[in-house]
């Protein structure tokens, strides 16, 4: 880190991002990892930690752009179906993303790549948009999404620019489905964006904790008793 003029309080800050949330690496190195190594999506840290908390050894994903958050999901989820259009990053997935119950599939940018979502006739728990022709994507993903299961839009503060994310939430919200959205920093940017969640009403995801909200990265009340009036002296 360069050296510069700061409080320590400030640092301290610095420092819960890069050792807990290991942001630093994300940027340097390109990658979407957390502090330990395991694949994150490259979604806000907000939507990250939100949806960590959820048990989907039951769930059935579907991707609309493939990457390391398709590990993400295939670490969690019963079965994960991912659909890249680009050949070379199809090849690069297949080769480095050898999961049995991770399916990544090509699909020409088309008509063909929209449709996907229908093709084996299944229902999703989770479908992501996070490729190409959006608005297409978000039309088709209503028909496939199971009962009780969400959609998640990821760069959607696009909508500010773009017809086509404007299309898309118009969609989703039309469809009845609640939007959330969960603004912030993510991996490998040095600016923030959104990702915003459209929920089901009837969403019924089951957590992985006995409590929620649990304990999130950097959270003071992860700490002991000790550990807290530690860190209150020295930073108040």
């Amino acid at each position: 880190m360069k050296n510069f003029l700061c409080s320590e309080k400030f640092l301290t800050f610095i420092e819960i991002w890069r050792k807990d949330f290991g942001i630093e690496r994300t940027i340097d190195e390109k990658v979407c990892l957390d502090r330990d190594g395991r694949p994150l999506p490259w979604y806000t840290y907000p939507a990250i930690e939100y949806l960590s908390q959820f048990d989907y050894s039951q769930k059935r994903i579907f991707e609309f752009g493939c990457g390391y958050s398709s590990l993400f999901w295939a670490e969690r989820a019963e079965k994960v179906v991912s659909i890249e259009d680009n050949p070379q990053w199809f090849e690069k997935w297949q080769r480095e993303f050898n999961r049995p119950n991770l399916d990544v599939r090509q699909r020409d940018d088309g008509e063909e790549y929209y449709r996907a979502v229908a093709e084996d006739g299944e229902v999703y728990d989770v479908i992501v948009i996070d490729g190409k022709r959006r608005a297409d994507c978000a039309r088709y993903a209503i028909e496939r999404l199971n009962e009780g299961g969400l959609i998640i839009l990821d760069d959607s503060d696009r909508v500010n620019t773009s017809q086509e994310y404007k299309n898309a939430v118009a969609i989703l919200r039309g469809a009845g489905l609640l939007q959330v959205d969960f603004y912030g920093f993510c991996p490998m940017n040095v600016y923030t964006k959104t990702t915003s969640l459209f929920f089901s009403r009837d969403f019924d995801f089951v957590s992985r904790y006995e409590v929620q909200p649990v304990n999130g990265r950097g959270n003071l009340w992860s700490l002991s008793r000790r550990e807290r009036k530690k860190f209150y002296k020295e930073n108040n």
